[in-house]
């Protein structure tokens, strides 16, 4: 399954780019943010609802799958898109991070990662060349590689180690992905808050040749800026003709600033994490629809959102379905979140072919940063 990946238009005043990502399954364009799917699902929501949001692509992540319900299920059911009825493209994290986040129930060594599993404490092991035959089993459009990500401070050693390890497995996993050539491998570049170990691993990586690159271990506690300068660094080393995801970073502020910097792929948990608990992201910031404020207030969510939420619901019915418990409100507040985030992208997007991303930037920030409550 070839990946074909062009950039449209390029951005005078920032690093930003537009661009068409084409594969046998489908297109889509960038930049663009996808939904996690964790569990082959984004919680709470269908695949038509995220359709009808305009969703291009989905997030899920192959070390819960091969735990639950286990690989072999959905390769019998014809792989993820026929198990969980989802026609567009899918992108399968490898769960690396997730194994690595379990530091008291795993060992690394170059071979793989033994751990116990956080739900029953059943004993893994799980190689590059294994994990590559998960996500060839779940069908994967785009799989990521096994990789070491450290947590927010590392020392230098400790990064350094992370990042030969992440190359070591990179190369063995691209041996195992030649022998069948299914969906596309991205390389993932490691290295801290390290600019030396960040340019170290891009040209490891490059070296190796990917189709595509992720810039992992970033959004693990550090300070934005910092976020923001690995992140800079990190694109400049990596090839302009290839399409660059940043792992794991999705607020909105944070996804402009990485949009500006040349980045072209995101995924994170944020919309719907922050839909269960009564949190929506509006044009004029982030409110809790749970607080008192909002007991008469007919308004919208957000006046400038057209998504079935905001057509129909008001912020007073919604805390009212958070006050007593039901289902929906969680529901219509997730639903409004992941519109609201994969509209900000098509906005992105046609402020990039329009040139005028760096207007549209300092307006949306403007308007956004006014936190109405």
């Amino acid at each position: 399954m070839p990946m074909n990946f062009s950039v449209i238009h390029t951005d005078k005043e920032t690093q930003a780019r537009a661009g068409i990502l084409q594969m046998e399954r489908g297109s889509l364009e960038t930049p663009v943010f996808m939904p996690v799917g964790t569990q082959a699902t984004v919680k709470s929501l269908s695949p038509r609802e995220l359709e009808e949001a305009g969703a291009q692509i989905m997030l899920n992540n192959a070390y819960h799958l091969y735990l639950r319900p286990g690989t072999e299920i959905i390769r019998e059911a014809g792989g993820l898109h026929k198990f969980m009825n989802w026609p567009k493209l899918i992108l399968t994290d490898s769960g690396g991070y997730q194994v690595f986040s379990l530091s008291l129930l795993r060992k690394i060594k170059d071979e793989g990662v033994e751990f116990q599993s956080h739900l029953d404490g059943s004993r893994h092991f799980l190689t590059p060349e294994s994990v590559i035959g998960i996500q060839n089993d779940l069908g994967s459009d785009i799989m990521m590689p096994l990789d070491e990500c450290v947590h927010y401070p590392a020392s230098f050693d400790l990064a350094q180690k992370a990042v030969d390890r992440t190359t070591l497995w990179a190369g063995r996993s691209k041996k195992e992905w030649a022998k069948t050539q299914r969906g596309v491998l991205f390389g993932i570049v490691q290295g801290s808050t390290y600019p030396e170990l960040r340019k170290k691993s891009a040209e490891e990586l490059k070296s190796i040749g990917f189709q595509g690159y992720a810039i992992g271990g970033i959004s693990v506690g550090e300070p934005q800026d910092l976020m923001y300068n690995m992140i800079s660094f990190a694109a400049r080393e990596l090839p302009a003709e290839a399409p660059r995801y940043v792992m794991g970073v999705g607020l909105p502020e944070d996804i402009l600033e990485a949009v500006s910097l040349g980045a072209d792929m995101f995924d994170c948990v944020v919309p719907t994490r922050y839909g269960r608990n009564g949190s929506a992201f509006t044009s004029c910031g982030k409110i809790t629809v749970r607080n008192g404020a909002y007991s008469r207030d007919r308004t919208p969510l957000d006046p400038r959102c057209d998504c079935y939420c905001c057509r129909n619901f008001t912020r007073s019915y919604l805390r009212h379905l958070f006050n007593t418990g039901e289902i929906l409100g969680l529901r219509l507040v997730s639903y409004h979140n992941v519109y609201f985030f994969l509209d900000l992208m098509k906005k992105v997007r046609a402020s990039l072919h329009e040139g005028r991303f760096a207007s549209f930037k300092r307006e949306f920030l403007s308007r956004y940063r006014q936190k109405e409550g």
